[in-house]
């Protein structure tokens, strides 16, 4: 589905400016101008190059690792300055996500519902507002899915409890749908949970920075209860293609080679035999494709960093050279305009693929396939009679 959702603009009126070229050629003379008076000092001795820190997630460089793909230390860095640094007018396409993920709970028909629930990274608890929302089986009967507790699982601890005000001044109608229970938990690690505890495990907008992918969603099938489910929505790999090109590009004209900054995502083929090897039956996947417009190039990679969506990668660069990052932005605002019909104030667009799947634990009141060889009629026997109302 394509779907034309969002017109972002910044909440600073000079970024939301459109750049011309003569004012990135200025830009890029004052980061010219600075590196060379930089240069200076450290010559005079003013400032020591043993001082100079490159912003990464550790100062020593760690031994590389082919089986892991993101820097989960720094990701957790990179989410707690969210909490504390920016307010939540950056978490539109988290809620919008979480929106959507909950309307597929609530087509879910169960008489008794899911009455304990576990949201893995949680956030702030944008699955919980959504739940909260509306009563699932009348009144007492839980939030939206009958869920009637919710514990909130995630590693930041900053963010997982930046709305508690909110939270505590909520609704008493709202509260009392469903309680939610905080708690710090690695999300890659071994769920600290025993087996069978949960009716239904969600998790929206978080799995995408997970290592062992694999390894989580066998973990998710243990804590569940038989014919226990799984939601979760997860950003898929056609996910910020226009970003990867625009750097690719500028990293190779001006660097002579390219980095990743756009994480590897896993892609909608995959996810349905994950599922399966993970031991879900009755799995079911759709996917999403959201467009989102930015005033210019800038302002896209501006909101990614105040999402907390800044490059975790382990074999990431120290840093990008401003000359990189300038020719990425020009690039960006010359290759992905929006189409003038779709925007009136946004001149370039970013793409957001978000896979949503849903698997069962096994159990024997489930439909299951006949045995291979049990058939009775061969399809060329079947005949099909038509019928017509005229």
């Amino acid at each position: 589905w394509q779907l034309y959702l969002f017109i972002v603009t910044s909440p600073y009126p000079a970024i939301s400016q459109k750049r011309t070229i003569r004012d990135l050629i200025t830009m890029n003379a004052i980061a010219k101008n600075f590196r060379q008076r930089l240069s200076l000092r450290i010559a005079r001795g003013g400032l020591s190059n043993n001082n100079l820190k490159y912003l990464s997630s550790s100062s020593e460089t760690e031994p590389s690792n082919t089986t892991l793909a993101f820097d989960r230390s720094l990701k957790k860095l990179q989410r707690s300055n969210t909490s504390n640094l920016y307010n939540k007018e950056y978490d539109y396409i988290k809620e919008e996500v979480a929106s959507r993920l909950v309307d597929r709970l609530d087509d879910i028909i169960r008489d008794e519902g899911f009455s304990l629930a576990l949201d893995i990274g949680s956030g702030p608890g944008h699955l919980y507002r959504e739940i909260v929302k509306d009563d699932g089986f009348g009144e007492g009967g839980g939030g939206i899915g009958g869920v009637k507790k919710l514990v909130m699982l995630d590693s930041c601890e900053d963010l997982l409890n930046r709305d508690n005000e909110e939270h505590e001044n909520m609704d008493d109608v709202m509260k009392k749908r469903c309680g939610t229970y905080k708690l710090v938990g690695d999300e890659e690690g071994p769920l600290p949970f025993p087996a069978g505890t949960f009716d239904l495990v969600m998790s929206s907008s978080s799995m995408h920075w997970v290592n062992d992918l694999p390894g989580l969603w066998k973990e998710v099938r243990r804590v569940l209860k038989p014919d226990g489910c799984f939601m979760f929505a997860m950003v898929g790999g056609a996910t910020l293609n226009e970003l990867r090109s625009s750097l690719v590009l500028a990293e190779m004209e001006r660097d002579g080679g390219v980095s990743p900054h756009v994480g590897p995502f896993v892609d909608f083929s995959d996810v349905g035999s994950l599922l399966t090897n993970a031991g879900f039956d009755l799995t079911t996947i759709d996917i999403d494709t959201i467009r989102l417009g930015f005033p210019n190039g800038m302002v896209a990679m501006e909101h990614l960093q105040r999402m907390g969506e800044s490059n975790a990668c382990l074999n990431r660069r120290p840093s990008m050279s401003s000359d990189s990052f300038l020719s990425a932005a020009c690039i960006y605002d010359g290759m992905y305009q929006l189409d003038e019909q779709d925007s009136e104030d946004s001149d370039v667009e970013a793409t957001v693929q978000v896979i949503y799947g849903i698997g069962w634990s096994p159990h024997d009141s489930q439909q299951k396939p006949k045995e291979r060889g049990s058939a009775t009629q061969k399809i060329g026997e079947v005949k099909v009679d038509q019928s017509s109302s005229n």
